[in-house]
């Protein structure tokens, strides 16, 4: 549980498309390498289960390229590593407002 969510952990990209087949969620947070997919074949999987998830993509190895074939596929946001919680909240805060 993360600041009153409910999370679940995915340890490679097939894991992820899997639970998303099974259970819906609210946000996705989804790194670019993955063990099994590279992590923009995973974006567009779940995007074709369920377009409305919002998928934030964060990486430490992203590059512009990678950044726009993300948005291209549908990804709410684009975020380099280590994650800056002061950078991910107000991304949060807008995806609630536009759920509400």
């Amino acid at each position: 549980n993360l600041r009153g969510c409910d999370c679940e952990v995915c340890y490679n990209g097939q894991d992820a498309i899997d639970i998303i087949q099974e259970k819906t969620f609210d946000l996705v947070l989804l790194d670019l390498r993955l063990p099994d997919i590279y992590g923009t074949d995973v974006l567009a999987g779940i995007k074709e289960i369920n377009a409305k998830i919002p998928v934030i993509i964060v990486t430490a190895h992203g590059t512009e390229k990678d950044r726009q074939l993300c948005i291209q596929l549908g990804a709410y946001a684009f975020m380099h590593k280590p994650l800056n919680i002061e950078e991910l909240t107000p991304i949060l805060k807008k995806l609630r407002e536009l759920s509400e």
